[in-house]
């Protein structure tokens, strides 16, 4: 899952920055409002993370800014307003939740995962594909009633696959959904990770039909199917 936190003040951004990364989230930040305003719009994320003072662009108009584009993704509004008019103020430009700082990081992510479960059919926060279970909240992955040891990447790597099951997913589609925008991954790097996917997720289970499959020209995609 692909984040962009956009957020002033440097110390709360960079803390948030290094939970995420720390859950396996993929996580961009920008610290002022037009850089995250371009961000937002020019990316591809799952959520944003907005503050809503900002220096350059406010919280409310890049909401704003972002809905009247046609551009849905989820949006997170982070604030020291409490007051009940200001929640709806930021609602009412879009965003779809709201959260008062400070706040435990805890409840950062429950609110995370709430917004994550929204458009996209799961139980209980686990997906399953073809008897091979990802549990997105406590990043454990059984297949045929075995825990499959995965590292943090390739975990974000498979969540990814199994969010989009069934679906062809180009390689550039997947590499700006899993690293980090200033990451330095090249196909390769990718093709690596999908080669020891294969051994942890396929290889193991010989009498059960492979899931990972490499769609030549297009890319890969996890499917029960082939």
């Amino acid at each position: 899952m692909r984040i962009l936190v956009v957020e002033d003040e440097h110390r709360i951004a960079n803390s948030i920055n290094k939970g995420l990364e720390q859950e396996t989230y993929a996580v961009d930040v920008a610290y002022d409002g037009e850089s995250g305003y371009d961000l937002a719009s020019t990316e591809d994320y799952d959520l944003i993370i907005l503050d809503r003072m900002l220096p350059g662009m406010d919280g409310i108009k890049i909401s704003q800014k972002l809905r009247k584009e046609k551009i849905h993704t989820p949006i997170l509004i982070l604030t020291a307003k409490d007051q009940t008019r200001d929640k709806v103020e930021g609602l009412d430009s879009g965003a779809d939740d709201y959260l008062v700082k400070p706040f435990a990081f805890e409840e950062l992510l429950a609110r995370i995962r709430a917004l994550k479960r929204r458009p996209v059919k799961t139980v209980e926060d686990t997906l399953e594909v073809g008897g091979l279970r990802v549990n997105t909240r406590t990043y454990e992955v059984r297949r045929e009633g075995k825990t499959i040891k995965l590292s943090q990447k390739e975990f974000a790597l498979l969540e990814y696959l199994a969010r989009n099951a069934n679906k062809i997913l180009s390689k550039d589609k997947i590499i700006s959904h899993v690293w980090n925008y200033d990451s330095d991954i090249l196909p390769n790097t990718l093709e690596a990770f999908i080669k020891n996917l294969r051994k942890k997720i396929d290889q193991p289970f010989p009498k059960r039909q492979p899931l990972i499959h490499t769609v030549r020209g297009f890319g890969y995609k996890l499917s029960s199917d082939g």
